[in-house]
């Protein structure tokens, strides 16, 4: 195995490990912030579905595109060429974010109309000023990226949750209560709450720009060694820029969309054919974005980070003309996917009913939230293979294929997402109908990466080992946990330890449970684990227990 493709892994789960932080810390404070908001959740998450939707449209294609460019430029040699394409981009990102985040701005009551939260406008005025920021940012992300290095982006994604945590704790608590003296608290505390994404983002981008000072100057000295004498103007980098945006932004909008337009879907359906208030049918969304989307984007989050990593260096591999690691770079991104997914999706799912009564309490929706966790092995797993399959093909330069497949996906998801609500599915017709988009997705990038490389799916460790080892390991923790609540019932007067003791002990349970299994199933080899953060110390262990 060279250590181009060691890189490319290792990359990744630095990426991988920055984004469980971030997913951790963004649902410890979202306990406190959840209690703050009360009622103000709904207008919270719809402000921030709404701004996801302009930030998708805006930026989130800007740090895949520039690590395309970058990367390509890198492996051959253009060093000056990248610099360019960076300026270039910058260009681009900061006419983006001023158009799209002063347009938010002004028509926020008009956007929140739309998607009958009229109580979310305020919010949605405090996130404009962010959409600019994270074009900005995404640009920096992306050149790092290119250039091989995913530790910026990291680090960088850490400082702005833990701002963000901060803030929108503080600012949804002073503000509720400023609101509260006027009649406004859902509004005012909503608003608050998204103070902390504008603070960290703009906190990741002084860091970001902080990293690119200190490194211009060892990239000054690359770009005076550039002997490729090939000078690309900022009108052509311009125009490749931009026939890359295009696709990826495409691709990532139509692909990520369908959550969005959920929101907008279920609200006026609940409204225009069942009669039902705002009031009414809140809390069900509110238990679908806060509570079940929140849990299982975490291990999703994982699958995000990889993508981040193989695009760029499919590119470069694909540049090289080196095929037969272009194909072993595919199998590893896919395999290092699934064996983290699944048992992450299996998890969530058995441990549904105490990971709720933990992070949220019991509230009188207690039972369709535990019912909604139930689904989460689908959800992880689904989309956690459909986001890597879209970036591998994009890193193959089939840029147009992830279009077309989330368009096709998504024409269906409409349907069905109508049809479920109308057949009185209530808030479980959109996670199911949000369930078989990720499947439609999956299926055709499955296809359309064999046609186009060779690639055939190995199954047996990449699927059915990982699953079998996941199944066991539910089975343990739920054992374990069952066994152990009803011990501490009877020895601990306060629920809430009776189910967090539990409950801290059947996870560490079902990871060497999982971890175990992997060994005796030869699911993975020491080459494998060596690329995983502190690998080699895990190797050493591995060998001293004889399960390696």
């Amino acid at each position: 195995m060279s250590g181009k493709k060691n890189n490319f892994l290792v990359q990744g789960s630095i990426l991988a490990v920055a984004g469980i932080l971030t997913r951790v810390i963004g649902i410890i404070y979202r306990i406190p912030l959840n209690n703050i908001l009360g009622d103000g959740i709904s207008a919270y998450t719809i402000a921030y579905d709404i701004y996801s939707l302009f930030l998708l449209i805006s930026s989130l294609s800007l740090p895949l595109a520039v690590s395309k460019i970058v990367a390509a430029r890198m492996a051959d040699g253009q060093v000056r060429n990248a610099a360019r394409a960076l300026k270039g981009a910058m260009a681009i990102a900061v006419a983006i974010g001023l158009v799209v985040s002063i347009s938010v701005y002004i028509f926020a009551d008009e956007l929140a109309s739309i998607w009958k939260f009229s109580s979310a406008s305020f919010a949605l005025k405090i996130l404009a000023p962010a959409l600019f920021i994270m074009c900005i940012l995404g640009v920096l992300r992306g050149f790092f990226q290119g250039l091989g290095s995913m530790i910026p982006t990291a680090i960088s994604q850490i400082f702005e949750q833990i701002v963000n945590a901060i803030v929108s704790v503080l600012g949804a608590y002073l503000m509720c209560r400023a609101g509260d003296g006027i009649g406004k608290a859902v509004e005012y505390s909503a608003a608050g709450g998204t103070m902390g994404t504008l603070a960290g983002a703009a906190t990741a981008l002084v860091f970001s720009i902080f990293v690119y000072m200190v490194y211009r100057h060892n990239f000054k000295r690359m770009i005076r060694r550039d002997k490729t004498h090939i000078n690309e103007s900022y009108q052509e980098l311009a125009k490749v820029l931009l026939v890359t945006i295009f696709p990826v932004l495409l691709s990532t909008t139509i692909y990520n969309i369908s959550s969005i337009l959920d929101s907008a879907i279920y609200g006026n359906i609940m409204t225009k054919v069942f009669g039902f208030t705002e009031a009414e049918y809140s809390p069900y969304w509110s238990i679908y974005s806060g509570h079940y989307r929140l849990l299982t984007t975490a291990p999703i989050a994982i699958a995000s980070a990889l993508s981040s990593a193989v695009v760029p260096s499919l590119i470069r591999s694909l540049t090289l003309g080196d095929y037969k690691m272009l194909k072993n770079k595919i199998e590893s991104a896919i395999k290092l996917t699934t064996i983290i997914a699944i048992p992450c999706g299996i998890g969530l799912t058995v441990l549904a009913d105490p990971f709720i009564t933990l992070l949220f309490g019991e509230g009188t929706l207690h039972g369709d939230d535990v019912l909604l966790m139930r689904l989460a092995v689908f959800v992880v797993i689904g989309y956690s293979f459909s986001t890597i399959t879209n970036s591998i093909l994009q890193g193959i330069n089939k840029m147009r294929l992830p279009v077309r497949h989330s368009a096709i996906a998504l024409g269906s998801h409409i349907f069905i997402i109508i049809g479920l609500l109308l057949l009185k599915t209530d808030i479980y017709g959109v996670a199911i109908a949000d369930i078989l988009f990720s499947v439609i997705v999956s299926i055709l990038n499955s296809w359309a990466i064999k046609k186009y490389t060779g690639y055939r799916q190995e199954v047996l460790r990449t699927f059915l080992l990982p699953f079998c080892a996941a199944a066991v390991m539910g089975g343990g923790c739920y054992l374990v946990y069952n066994v152990l609540y009803k011990i501490m019932t009877m020895i601990s007067s306060s629920h809430m330890i009776a189910v967090a003791v539990p409950l801290v002990i059947a996870v560490i349970v079902a990871v060497l449970i999982y971890g175990v299994l992997l060994m005796v199933f030869k699911v993975v080899n020491e080459e494998e684990i060596k690329m995983f953060p502190a690998g080699g110390k895990l190797v050493g262990i591995l060998k001293k227990v004889k399960l390696l």
